[in-house]
């Protein structure tokens, strides 16, 4: 008779350490620079996010793919960072997620703040050296500034070249920023970037039909960030912007990043002090589950 059970891992998967037999690995990355002058909390994103996810079912609706046991998904625990200590924290986020790249395995990262995409695009690029990125966020977090926080972190990227930014893409921005000519600035790093009413005039599919011709068989870092979602439906992320896609359109548009090599997921964001329901956190953790059955599928070779 079993008396102890470990902590729940991401829709109760297997806990691991060894990737080697794994295609796709959950890792949580409980960080946030804690530099929010009203919002602090996504340091406790992923613990929220897998809570959630053991009220989903892992049926594929599209297909009859056991996604998850032909992925064999495992969940990695808990990446040992600081809460607002960039140094160690995004050494430990960098050396974690080469790990699973070097395994050959696909990361599906629970943040965290914006910050954490740095450090994953570090570890990514060190074995994927021609590395992308398609980032899905209300802001371009390639702002100017010093130092490291999580408004800059694809500034920090294009200048350290772990990304090729001339063949990456920002979509979904809108709202206010904290400095002008963000668009600009993100453009003239080499970006591609797509605000929210572009994508809406020029509607979801052609906008990545284009996307995906462009970057066929390039290694893809896709960062979701939960803000890209209306906060009607994602009310508990670190900086809520209305005019958001609305739950079935997000994850409609996940599902048009078939076809893209995509070697990590970063879903982050999600802050569970200003989530009270859980919502965005379930929301966050079905991004997580229809990611895997799009991976699984991709691996079946099954065209929906």
């Amino acid at each position: 008779m079993t008396v102890f059970q470990p902590q729940s891992t991401f829709m109760n998967v297997p806990a691991a350490t060894d990737f080697r037999q794994s295609h796709a690995v959950i890792l949580g990355l409980p960080f946030d620079c804690g530099a929010h002058p009203a919002r602090i909390g996504s340091r406790l994103g992923p613990t929220a996010i897998r809570q959630e996810s053991l009220a989903l079912e892992r049926g594929d609706e599209w297909s009859d793919i056991d996604s998850f046991k032909l992925l064999n998904v495992v969940d990695a625990g808990n990446v040992a960072v600081q809460p607002g200590n960039v140094d160690i924290s995004f050494a430990a986020i960098t050396s974690a997620i080469a790990a699973i790249a070097e395994a050959g395995a696909t990361t599906i990262s629970l943040g965290g703040d914006g910050a954490v995409a740095l450090p994953e695009m570090r570890g990514l690029h060190a074995v994927h050296g021609d590395l992308v990125t398609v980032h899905l966020d209300s802001h371009t977090d390639a702002y100017p500034g010093e130092g490291y926080d999580n408004g800059n972190p694809f500034l920090r990227a294009a200048e350290e070249k772990v990304v090729d930014a001339g063949s990456s893409y920002h979509i979904g921005m809108r709202g206010n920023a904290s400095s002008p000519n963000t668009f600009k600035f993100a453009r003239d790093l080499g970006y591609t970037v797509i605000p929210q009413r572009d994508l809406l005039k020029n509607g979801f599919e052609p906008v990545f039909d284009e996307l995906r011709d462009k970057l066929r068989r390039r290694p893809v870092y896709l960062c979701w960030d939960m803000d890209f979602f209306d906060p009607s439906c994602a009310p508990g992320v670190c900086t809520p912007t209305p005019g958001g896609v609305s739950a079935r359109e997000g994850l409609s548009i996940l599902e048009l990043c078939r076809g893209l090599n995509i070697v990590g997921i970063s879903i982050n964001t999600v802050s569970p002090p200003h989530d009270p329901s859980g919502v965005t956190a379930l929301l966050a953790a079905n991004v997580a589950m229809n990611f895997i059955n799009l991976l699984g599928r991709a691996k079946a070779n099954y065209n929906a």
